[in-house]
Order: C-alpha cells, then sequence, then structure tokens
C-alpha cells in the first residue's frame, strides 16, 4: 500500500505540478467539495484565496499541490466539479524538512506533536489540533489552554 503522504526524512521533490484555476461563479458548498475530492484523489495541499477579476467581480483562486503523476485525475476533477473553463498547471520543487512526531503528556491527556527539523534541529513544533480538540472538549477548556501546556512541555 502507498501512503498519499511524503516520507518523513529530509528530501527535494522535483516531481510536483501547482495547479490552479480562477472561479467566480461557484457556490461555497461546491467548493468544500471540491476540496475533499481532491484531498481523496491525493493531492498534497488545497488551498483557496480571495481574488478580483475582470470587471471588478469578486471570485476565488482555487490552487492545489499534487505529484506529476496525478495531473490527470486533478484535471478531470476540477474540470467535472467546478464552474472552470480551462486550469493552469506548472512544475515546481518541494524542499521538505525532516519531520518526526512525539507525544507529550498534559494534566488532562496525551497530544501528539508534529515538529520539524534541520541540521539536526528542531525548528518547528505544531501540536496535533485534533488531539487538543478532544482534549479542550473532554475538560471543558479553552482549545488555547490545551496548546500552551503543550507547548511548556516542549
Amino acid at each position: 500500500m502507498t501512503s498519499k503522504h511524503p516520507p518523513n526524512h529530509e528530501h527535494i521533490d522535483d516531481e510536483m505540478i501547482k495547479m490552479e484555476v480562477n472561479l467566480d461563479d461557484i457556490s461555497g458548498e461546491w467548493l468544500g467539495n471540491v476540496m475533499e475530492l481532491l484531498f481523496e484523489a491525493g493531492a498534497n495541499d488545497v488551498f483557496y484565496t480571495p481574488i478580483y477579476m475582470k470587471k471588478n467581480r469578486p471570485g476565488v483562486l482555487l490552487q492545489l499541490l499534487c505529484s506529476f503523476k496525478a495531473i490527470d485525475i486533478m484535471k478531470e476533477i476540477l474540470l467535472e466539479e467546478t464552474t472552470t473553463l480551462g486550469i493552469r498547471y506548472y512544475p515546481i520543487t518541494v524542499h521538505r524538512m525532516e519531520r518526526r512526531f512525539i507525544k507529550v503528556e498534559t494534566e488532562w491527556g496525551v497530544v501528539t506533536v508534529k515538529q520539524g527539523i534541520y541540521n539536526g534541529k528542531v525548528f518547528q513544533s505544531s501540536p496535533e489540533y485534533e488531539d487538543c480538540r478532544k482534549l479542550a472538549k473532554l475538560h471543558n477548556l479553552p482549545l488555547k489552554k490545551v496548546y500552551e501546556a503543550v507547548w511548556k512541555k516542549l
């Protein structure tokens, strides 16, 4: 079974594609559905940016990152599920840092923390949102209090 996620070791990925479409006549519900479908089909990232188009019409720039081999399925989803009449895509290179996952014990439970490592040193630590959210809900706490407890332990 092949993982949809990149490997955890530092590496240069030079077989990535950035695809984008401008949309000015699509509902928010459709956009949410499109994002879900693109991720399910293997997109590494999908994001929206508000833009202004011709004649000062508000619109959305939908961008996604995927591997070169996923271009056809991404095009199919964009053409079938959005109102676009064209797709821009171009190659990009991504330098992915090493990452590891550690467990941090708080007074309310355990939280997984993703750490970014560069030159053997941790440069970024991100508590996993779902772990923090579950503890906050379970113990009736503000979400930020759980995050603060994790950061104090790092």
